[in-house]
């Protein structure tokens, strides 16, 4: 039996107003230390969103 590592990507809107998200997976803490620090250089709608092996996040629409 194998256990599956929860990955979570990031969504936000960067400071001139475009929708970015993030390429790379996290997990839980390093997700938490990303959006900080993206928060802090600017950026916001800031979320952290689960993704499956293989994906990427996908922009709201």
């Amino acid at each position: 039996m194998t256990t599956a590592t929860q990955r979570y990507g990031l969504v936000w809107t960067d400071r001139e107003g475009v929708s970015q998200v993030s390429a790379g997976r996290f997990d839980k803490p390093a997700a938490k230390r990303r959006r900080k620090a993206l928060k802090e250089t600017g950026c916001t709608r800031v979320e952290i969103v689960a993704v499956r092996p293989g994906e990427v996040p996908e922009l709201p629409i």
